[in-house]
């Protein structure tokens, strides 16, 4: 996985469980989960006793030759250097290598390698041109231990009904510059399938994750400075360095196994992988960020090919889906303070037989307007930073094609998603880090559309995420240096509402423990 970024897990959708069997399954954590979780957690300090320091993508650190600390908060969450390293198309150098395997680094390049060193306490030298050049590659991979208050409900194969231990995602990365004004994040994954398979004979575990590649210049315009880029890219808000739209949302690690709510708006994640877009984006002044994309699904063949289940989107995108960003970033001493708009339009031509190879479509769409608002502010300390983050997106549904095929009560539904977070990343190089998230999805109800939910007829959901994560030898230079990172995290989510109804939500609750490795 989803966010220098990092990575971006994507979690497959499962049914909800019965609220009565939840009910009765219902218990709290047992001594012998307990010592379930020690072992884990035992034997994951004890490998981490000989890790690296981490580094976040470990291809940025050899890069910039920055630890994780300068880049992110808490990765994939991003400082104001990790912003203004990913708005510049990941190409800043300093590091002990060379940035790319061609010509020495333009001039303007080098003005904004040096430029960025005023975020650093210590800025780095520029880069020689005689350092060697290493590719920027990288492998990652999270192992997770997953218990549910209740037990999955069966099918729950190749999985046990509770307390798995599963080592998913496994990912590999292309991630820095590929020539001078060129470079990108690209990522490929192995998911392993969740309780019962996949859904469909299209299903995979190997597939293209999210890809970010960029074209940048700079300018210098009647004494204001602007950033211009082109990007192309494969999941709508991944190309986003706020880390308050959905493709870096909190948790970024999530276990593959257990159930969340059903229902998101489409432009959180509907149509990742999904598609291609290609946008041109401006940060002017330090302080005004601009954006338009225009994406379209590819087609059935390309998609399955990419490791792609194509009917996991619905359907295939009516021309092209324009999303558009627009934020604002004032930024005084150590307070940066960020408030934005961000949105899309999707007109969605729904699969006739899904799951059966049937290519074909309805001829009329649903419509999907997603308006959302975002705001972030950080401040950094000597010590720390404290980062508070909030958006809000509304999505109006206008269900032509499902409601004339019988597949929705209502013409027109809504649906509204409601994030609100803290962060608090203390130490050297942010080596522990605090969090905690409310989350809340609401809409429409419609016994139809919402029907094979638990009750309620309607997509409301909400609950509360924490979480403690810690990064060993962040500070320190232990042998290996800057080949590898390791982060270990342990999440607990817990809902008041599940699928519409708050009867046996608890049952869903879910404690994840995880080792975060790249190298």
């Amino acid at each position: 996985m989803r966010r220098a970024d990092a990575f971006c897990i994507r979690v497959p959708a499962i049914s909800s469980r019965d609220g009565s069997d939840a009910m009765a399954a219902k218990r709290t954590l047992s001594l012998g989960l307990l010592r379930r979780i020690w072992v884990v957690a035992a034997a994951g300090f004890f490998g981490l006793a000989w890790a690296p320091p981490a580094q976040a993508l470990p291809s940025f650190a050899r890069q910039t030759g920055q630890p994780c600390g300068t880049c992110h908060t808490d990765f994939p969450a991003l400082t104001p250097y990790g912003r203004r390293f990913k708005l510049l198309g990941y190409t800043v150098g300093g590091g002990m290598f060379r940035t790319t395997p061609f010509s020495p680094a333009a001039d303007n390049v080098r003005a904004e390698a040096a430029k960025m060193g005023l975020y650093l306490k210590a800025a780095k030298a520029p880069a020689n041109d005689d350092k060697d050049y290493v590719p920027p590659v990288a492998l990652m991979a999270i192992i997770g231990y997953t218990h549910t208050q209740a037990d999955l409900a069966p099918p729950t194969d190749p999985w046990k009904p509770n307390d798995n231990i599963v080592i998913s995602p496994v990912s590999g990365f292309w991630g820095g510059a590929i020539a001078d004004n060129i470079g990108a994040f690209a990522q490929v994954t192995y998911n392993a399938p969740g309780p019962g398979g996949f859904s469909d004979p299209f299903g995979h575990t190997w597939t293209w994750d999210n890809t970010d590649v960029r074209f940048v210049k700079t300018a210098h315009i009647g004494g204001i400075d602007a950033i211009f880029g082109l990007t192309a890219n494969n999941n709508p808000t991944v190309q986003d360095v706020w880390n308050t739209t959905p493709a870096w949302a909190f948790p970024y690690a999530v276990s593959t196994v257990a159930s969340t709510p059903a229902t998101k708006t489409t432009i959180e994640g509907a149509f990742s992988a999904h598609v291609v877009g290609f946008g041109a984006y401006a940060y002017i002044a330090d302080l005004l960020y601009l954006e338009a994309t225009l994406y379209r699904t590819l087609d059935f063949g390309a998609q399955n090919s990419l490791g792609v289940d194509p009917y996991g989107a619905g359907g295939l995108i009516d021309g092209v889906s324009p999303y558009w960003r627009l934020a604002l970033e004032p930024h005084w001493n150590n307070n940066y303070l960020m408030v934005g708009t961000f949105g899309s339009q999707t007109n969605v031509h729904n699969w006739i037989n899904p799951g059966t190879g049937d290519t074909s479509t309805f001829a009329q769409t649903d419509k999907f307007t997603d308006i959302g608002f975002d705001a972030q502010y950080q401040y950094q300390g000597d010590n720390y930073w404290l980062t508070l983050r909030g958006s809000y997106i509304h999505e109006f549904q206008q269900l032509d094609s499902t409601f004339s095929q019988g597949g929705s009560a209502n013409l027109n539904n809504d649906v509204n998603s409601l994030h609100l977070q803290a962060s608090f990343a203390y130490g050297l190089d942010n080596r522990i880090v605090l969090t905690g998230q409310y989350f809340n999805v609401w809409g429409s109800s419609d016994p139809i559309l919402y029907s094979g939910l638990a009750s309620g007829f309607s997509p409301n959901s909400d609950g509360f995420i924490a979480e403690i994560a810690y990064i060993p030898f962040s500070a320190s230079k232990a042998p290996g240096w800057p080949w590898g990172n390791v982060r270990i995290g342990l999440d607990y989510t817990f809902y008041n509402k599940f699928d519409g109804t708050t009867v046996g939500a608890s049952a869903n609750n879910t404690l994840f423990l995880h080792l975060w490795f790249a190298m």
